[in-house]
């Protein structure tokens, strides 16, 4: 069987390279598509993988700039030719879903719809130059019709949530599967030492919100440690005071050491999943979370009223510096609630084993009902 795996672009090692990860282990003979490539960025397990970039790859500074090239990305996600495959597994939350498999059984999970034309749209451009806003105020109708069209090339729905799975069935009118992606548990471990300081860890980009952290973290004048880079990280750092401290990449160990050394992971955007989240809860840490989208999937809210048994998190419901100032204040008034085995356990539903496991199942079905 020839499989030809679909990823949006390959710049880093966030979340959903990790469901890439497990796909190129189960197809490891695979062919990998993607618009753009850094190959010094991603794991091992993906650069040994035959990846097929598009024409994009080649576009002097593409690298650092591609965000800049939305309009562009349907017609180089298009352009690969896919005749001759009897699978294709991609792995979308942009334009990767819309390449066209020819007669092959295309199976599709969905991160999330094309975000930068729908629930993000603000988000990304309200505080965009006036070029970046005119392109896209006049490119926006063409994706979101491009978006939908090929939808349709798409024989099976896969979603990181069901909060992502009502998206799909809300935009393209299909039905859609859920399976939550996999958090890495072994490389997590719960710690006693430390606690001295709150921790993000995000790309540094409108929608995550980081700034709200910056600015609760100033008030509260509080230790905050902010993993990630992004275009926002200049003007975060010039709203950030002298205890906010940006510490770009780092390697796999540094981030479970941080994770498991912190007060508290702060989640401060509105995800359609958030594997962040349970990466601090699979090392035994609590998280404040805005309390909509994929958190509510994956976070055990505390409330005072509640006789729940255990709870690993606390939700702040404005997106404001202010609710999340709130919930941090509420968060240090009950953090002995808080029990790191508990909030451990509860991360081990979410785990790798069974994210391959019901991936290789669903494709096996599919295949064999095609058959």
């Amino acid at each position: 069987m020839r499989v030809a795996l679909i990823h949006d672009w390959l710049t880093g090692m966030r979340g959903g390279a990790k469901c890439l990860e497990v796909f190129c282990e189960l197809f490891q003979r695979a062919d990998l598509y993607t618009l753009i490539v850094v190959p010094e960025k991603l794991s091992r397990t993906i650069r040994a993988m035959h990846i097929r970039p598009s024409w994009l790859n080649g576009w002097p500074g593409i690298k650092s700039t591609y965000r800049y090239y939305l309009p562009f990305f349907p017609a180089a996600i298009e352009s690969f030719d896919l005749r001759g495959y009897d699978l294709i597994l991609s792995s979308s939350h942009c334009v990767a879903k819309g390449v066209v498999p020819r007669n092959a059984l295309h199976i599709a999970y969905i991160h999330a719809p094309m975000r930068y034309v729908w629930d993000q749209y603000d988000a990304y451009f309200k505080d965009a130059g006036a070029l970046s806003r005119l392109g896209m105020k006049a490119f926006r109708r063409y994706l979101q019709s491009w978006d939908v069209r090929s939808s349709k090339r798409v024989a099976h729905f896969i979603a990181n949530s069901n909060n992502v799975a009502a998206k799909v069935r809300s935009l393209y009118n299909r039905e859609c599967a859920t399976i939550y992606p996999p958090v890495e548990l072994d490389r997590f471990g719960e710690s006693s030492n430390g606690r001295d300081y709150y921790l993000v860890v995000s790309a540094l980009v409108p929608y995550k919100r980081v700034d709200l952290a910056v600015q609760a973290c100033n008030e509260l004048r509080v230790p905050l440690k902010i993993v990630g880079d992004g275009p926002l990280r200049k003007k975060l750092e010039q709203q950030a005071g002298p205890q906010v401290e940006f510490l770009g990449h780092i390697d796999d160990q540094t981030l479970a050491r941080l994770y498991s050394g912190s007060r508290a992971l702060l989640f401060p955007g509105e995800e359609d999943f958030g594997i962040v989240a349970l990466e601090a809860q699979a090392s035994g840490r609590p998280v404040i979370a805005f309390g909509r989208g994929g958190a509510l999937e994956t976070v055990r809210a505390f409330d005072a009223d509640s006789r729940a048994p255990f709870s690993t998190g606390i939700f702040f419901h404005e997106l404001t510096a202010a609710s999340l100032l709130d919930a941090m204040c509420r968060f240090e008034k009950h953090i002995d609630v808080f029990d790191p085995a508990a909030i451990r356990a509860h991360a081990n539903k979410f785990s790798r084993v069974e994210f391959k496991r019901r991936i290789e199942q669903f494709i096996a079905e599919k295949l064999a009902e095609r058959k």
